[in-house]
């Protein structure tokens, strides 16, 4: 039943399954709160019903997204508060999409038992193209998922036997003085840049099996510095912080794939540490690689963050300043 009056218009959906109905309003309505936050709407719960009201577009995008929602719990899947902020942001971006595809897309299941699934429609592009293509390079900003996604990716190639082991690389940008007044031997003054990685791991899989994997070689992480040298067959790579590679680290690490190995390469454009003499690897990579087909190039935006929504507002307020220096510099 629709009354549409100007650009007012009035929707009201009723569902089969009223205990499916409560989660996907959530906890004292709070996922049909965030809607009326997220969109100029009205979303009144009763009965086995939900009545939307406010601008056309408005109600035709919020409609959509709960019906969507619905017909994934339907299929097993219980809905959180994040997943509400993920499925507007997908819609958003293209009304027509079928958030199934996404939702419901398992990737792996993590030692927590947290299903793992793509939030967004690059995400999602993101994790197709590790299926399909030996070398990915996944650009963008900080919380948009490219390494957690890879290291979801490669600890289930591992434990499909897809590969015999897993190699995680970082370049260490500060490996000469600052290293240098640090305690120990070389593998423990790197770690510290290493550890995001370790982190990364131990929330796939527990640590007693992680460390297990790691002592039996299956499982390496080492700076990119290791990896001169080494043709690495059978083995899913992930080079995290690539834009911090230099151009001749970076020739040197594509080069080291073997057979039936993958390379995903992660990297941030808008983070170099390296000296400004330098030039990063990762951005002359991607205008090298760009015309080579069987090379992914996957980009994420603020649109893409999956973590605190405050994230992809400082994202975006720096890219606003960003531009606006430049502009100013180049007048």
């Amino acid at each position: 039943m629709i009354k549409a009056t100007k650009n007012i218009q009035a929707e009201k959906l009723s569902f089969a399954d009223q205990n499916l109905l409560k989660n996907l309003c959530g906890e004292h309505d709070k996922h049909l709160r965030l809607l009326e936050k997220l969109e100029r709407v009205k979303v009144k719960p009763w009965g086995n019903h939900l009545s939307i009201s406010g601008d056309e577009a408005a109600v035709l995008k919020i409609t959509l997204l709960i019906k969507q929602l619905y017909a994934i719990m339907e299929k097993g899947w219980h809905i959180h508060y994040s997943d509400v902020d993920y499925a507007h942001r997908i819609l958003t971006e293209d009304i027509h999409f079928d958030l199934a595809r996404v939702f419901l897309d398992t990737v792996f299941i993590s030692s927590k038992k947290r299903i793992i699934t793509p939030k967004s429609i690059a995400q999602r592009h993101y994790i197709d193209s590790m299926r399909t293509a030996d070398m990915i390079l996944a650009i963008g900003p900080a919380g948009t998922g490219k390494t957690y996604l890879a290291m979801a990716m490669a600890v289930s190639h591992l434990l499909e036997k897809k590969v015999q082991r897993i190699i995680l690389t970082r370049p260490a940008v500060e490996a000469g003085e600052r290293l240098g007044f640090l305690p120990g031997d070389l593998a423990e003054k790197v770690n510290p840049y290493l550890r995001p990685l370790y982190d990364a791991l131990y929330d796939m899989v527990d640590m007693d099996k992680a460390s297990a994997l790691i002592n039996k070689g299956l499982i390496e992480v080492a700076p990119l510095a290791f990896m001169r040298g080494r043709t690495l067959n059978d083995s899913f790579i992930i080079l995290d912080e690539a834009q911090n590679t230099t151009s001749e680290q970076m020739k040197m690490f594509l080069t080291r794939l073997g057979f039936h190995s993958k390379a995903v390469v992660t990297g941030d454009v808008t983070q170099i540490d390296l000296p400004t003499e330098k030039s990063s690897g990762l951005i002359e990579a991607e205008k090298i690689l760009k015309k080579i087909e069987a090379i992914r190039i996957v980009h994420f935006s603020q649109v893409d963050v999956v973590r605190h929504p405050l994230v992809a507002d400082v994202i975006s307020a720096y890219a606003s300043w960003d531009n606006e220096r430049n502009r100013v510099k180049n007048k």
